[in-house]
């Protein structure tokens, strides 16, 4: 979730703003209300119909005085797909005291976030997958700490995967891996791991420091950035998994093509 001290743009109310999260606006940017109330433009986002994103639109912008969103109560916006005019996002807000809570929407957060992380189901395992949706879903619903516990199981995982890699390695100290706190197995393992990791390793002090110390709105708002880290760590593996299928089929069309000359 964005920094409420940036405020969110209507964007990110729509796509991250989980329910119920109160943004209360100072009198320096009351423009950024007013840009959620009079939102006009376009959204590119999933359409759970479609099954792919598409580019909605607000067909009928609420266009009002200035700042009139302040006091304005409840208030709806409802977003058209441009592939089908059928399709729609609908989102319930309510404005009261200069500040702005969403709540409702259809669909949920977590449809509209999960579509993207589907590809990682191809490196990890059917467990941990769903365990990365579970966090996804959690932290849409406003759980942080709990949304937490499940990507710290997930980076404990692709760990314990390169683990399982090096150990078999000539030369690779076992005791001295056991020994060590995470940040040294990091360090141990670097030729097993993404090098975003290896220099991104305070991600996991991060994820334990969320379940241990920081509230749920410290998590809510650490999750997005998090989560990044999580998913560029599964992008090089999903990268290194390309490289080797296509090596494996260049090997293949070379020794038929050695066999045919």
């Amino acid at each position: 979730m964005p920094n409420v001290n940036n405020y969110p743009t209507p964007e990110e109310f729509f796509i991250e703003i989980p329910l119920y999260e109160n943004i209360v606006f100072d009198d320096d940017n009351l423009d950024k209300g007013e840009a959620l109330f009079n939102f006009d433009t376009t959204l590119d986002a999933y359409c759970p119909e479609c099954n792919r994103h598409s580019i909605f639109e607000r067909k009928e912008a609420r266009y009002s005085h200035e700042n009139r969103w302040i006091n304005f109560g409840k208030y709806a916006i409802e977003l058209i797909c441009s592939r089908n005019d059928e399709h729609k996002l609908f989102f319930l807000f309510y404005a009261k005291n200069k500040s702005i809570q969403k709540i409702g929407q259809l669909p949920s957060i977590a449809s509209l976030n999960l579509f993207d992380v589907k590809k990682y189901s191809k490196v990890l395992d059917k467990k941990y997958f769903t365990e990365f949706t579970k966090a996804i879903g959690l932290s849409a619903h406003g759980v942080g700490v709990g949304s937490f516990v499940y990507l710290r199981r997930i980076f404990e995982f692709l760990i314990e995967e390169a683990h399982k890699k090096a150990k078999v390695e000539n030369g690779w100290d076992e005791d001295a891996y056991i020994r060590a706190r995470m940040n040294e197995k990091i360090n141990l393992l670097k030729n097993e791991l993404p090098n975003f990791l290896v220099e991104n390793k305070s991600l996991y002090s991060i994820l334990s420091k969320g379940i241990h110390e920081l509230s749920e709105k410290d998590c809510l708002n650490a999750f997005p950035i998090v989560k990044v880290g999580i998913e560029l760590i599964l992008d090089d593996k999903l990268e290194q998994m390309k490289k080797l299928k296509k090596l494996e089929e260049a090997k293949k069309a070379i020794r038929k093509l050695t066999a045919n000359i």
